[in-house]
């Protein structure tokens, strides 16, 4: 399915392999399966969320228990994605993306078979392992399989997937888990996985990157699992643990500290680091995956907050809240067609800057909401803010992978994957945080300033008992708190989108995406 021009796939050796111009046909196929792997290990970032009480009721354990299912695989991700330059460079960039995907099959079949938590969260924490380089894998692999001509277009593609995936899994696993069983949210993995490796074995083999023999850090590797997975699990378990009013979570965060300190001085000293700091010398990928990470922290933010909302407060199943919250994703394809044929032409720093006031707009449109909306008053600032999406997170993507040297491609990929990842976990937590205590706040401001005893002899006069009333009003309260609390959380989007714009510009101007070399 691919045609060699004149050079042969990578051998084992010191520098990059020259990258083989593969077919039309065959750079189709591969940036489809390309597409399809990353889409799917990103949809089981989220696709897990909405199926807890399935999972918990049927392995007869507590909610509390069931989140490891969710956090073994966060944390297992976390550590493994900034070790893809690493695992790139000593393996091959084509060997890590098929025995990544097929292990990734393996582990979701596993899943799926799982009668006990034991199991399910080893599963979970090998899908998050192999899981982890698929992304970065197949963002590199785009810039080899496609040639300057058709690498904007292609790259646009691919990122689409990055907003789809966490949208479209609360649909997804609410669907399978209503109408089939939970298993099903890991088994379709398998068929897909198995695809894609074939497939992809068969298309990518010629654009295979040469080797390197490289030690392995073990004290870097080290370090960073310890502090990635105390930073992880503080995040994940410190709003059930009153922050840092529990000695564990203040355990965690020193530990986090200290062990991040300690990676980063070591990195930057050694001959041979497992993850390379060095890559943030050059200023526009450090602009670029910074500005990146607090966009996609802002984004995920109302993709987290927005379904819970509707569950809890305007009493929308998890399908119907899923829709509402993937509108902004599936919009977003729509003005990405066009993105290929201006993101050479424009300076990308403009472009990025009209998709974040765009997006700092809607969020403060949102911070308008108040109960009782309807669908469509809810879906449309979703449609609308989809138009401006791939203006800043196609353009970000190439602002700092365009930034780097050819051979530094895979492991700023990863990098900046991983700088993502770390963001949509801390600002899931904060703004789930944040979204309580406004709550709570708000909540307490609305009991100050009722008037019960009218309230009382109103509703006791339509044949409400004492205890009925105390329950109305409360839940009035709360559906008002609620909203209220919600709207905050967009505000606080809106704010970080700002802080985003401002630091857009700190970067030089990036070069085009015709422009880069494949090799790395």
């Amino acid at each position: 399915m691919a045609n060699a021009a004149t050079a042969q796939p990578g051998e084992p050796g010191s520098g990059p392999a020259q990258p083989v111009m593969l077919s039309s046909r065959a750079q189709v196929v591969a940036g489809m399966v390309m597409a399809l792997s990353n889409f799917m290990v990103i949809l089981d970032l989220t696709v897990a969320n909405v199926s807890l009480p399935h999972i918990s009721g049927d392995l007869g354990i507590t909610l509390d228990q069931g989140a490891w299912v969710i956090t073994s695989y966060a944390v297992a991700e976390a550590i493994c994605v900034p070790l893809t330059g690493w695992l790139a460079a000593r393996f091959g960039t084509v060997r890590v993306f098929i025995v990544a995907m097929l292990a990734f099959g393996a582990f979701s079949l596993v899943c799926g078979l799982s009668r006990s938590l034991g199991v399910l969260v080893m599963a979970r924490i090998g899908q998050g392992l192999c899981g982890a380089p698929i992304m970065p894998i197949t963002q590199a692999l785009m810039l080899r399989v496609f040639p300057p001509e058709r690498r904007a277009k292609a790259m646009v593609g691919w990122s689409m997937t990055v907003l789809l995936g966490p949208a479209l899994g609360p649909i997804v696993g609410g669907y399978i888990s209503d109408n089939f069983s939970w298993q099903w949210i890991f088994l379709i993995n398998v068929p897909i996985a198995i695809g894609c490796t074939v497939v992809g074995g068969m298309v990518l083999r010629p654009v295979e990157t040469r080797t390197e023999r490289m030690p392995i850090d073990a004290v870097g590797l080290g370090l960073l699992v310890f502090w990635i997975g105390c930073l992880q699990i503080m995040l994940d378990i410190g709003r059930d643990h009153d922050w840092f009013g529990d000695w564990r979570i203040v355990a965690l965060a020193v530990g986090a500290g200290i062990g991040f300190v300690a990676f980063v001085i070591w990195e930057l000293t050694d001959d041979h680091p497992i993850v390379d700091l060095r890559i943030f010398r050059h200023r526009g990928f450090a602009v670029g995956v910074v500005a990146l990470a607090v966009m996609f922290g802002a984004y995920f933010s109302s993709v987290v907050v927005l379904p819970q909302w509707l569950q809890s407060s305007q009493g929308y199943s998890a399908q119907t809240a899923g829709l509402v919250t993937a509108w902004t994703a599936m919009t977003s394809i729509l003005t990405a067609v066009f993105m290929p044929r201006i993101v050479d032409k424009v300076d990308l720093r403009l472009l990025i800057s009209i998709g974040t006031v765009w997006f700092v707009i809607q969020c403060f449109n949102r911070s308008g909401w108040v109960t009782g909306m309807d669908f469509w008053s809810l879906s449309r600032p979703q449609i609308i803010q989809g138009f401006g999406m791939s203006f800043f997170i196609m353009p970000l993507t190439q602002m700092a992978l365009g930034a780097v040297e050819p051979r530094e491609v895979a492991a700023a990929a990863g990098l900046q994957n991983f700088l993502r990842t770390i963001a949509v976990a801390v600002a899931t937590s904060l703004i789930l945080t944040d979204w309580g205590n406004e709550q709570r706040i708000k909540h307490n401001g609305f009991a100050d300033t009722l008037n019960p005893d009218a309230t009382v002899h109103t509703l006791s006069g339509v044949g409400f008992s004492p205890e009925m009333v105390r329950g109305y009003v409360n839940n009035l309260v709360d559906e008002q708190a609620l909203t209220l609390a919600m709207d905050h959380t967009f505000m606080l989007s809106g704010i970080a989108g700002l802080l985003a714009l401002g630091l857009v510009w700190l970067a030089p101007r990036p070069r085009p995406l015709v422009a880069m070399q494949a090799g790395h």
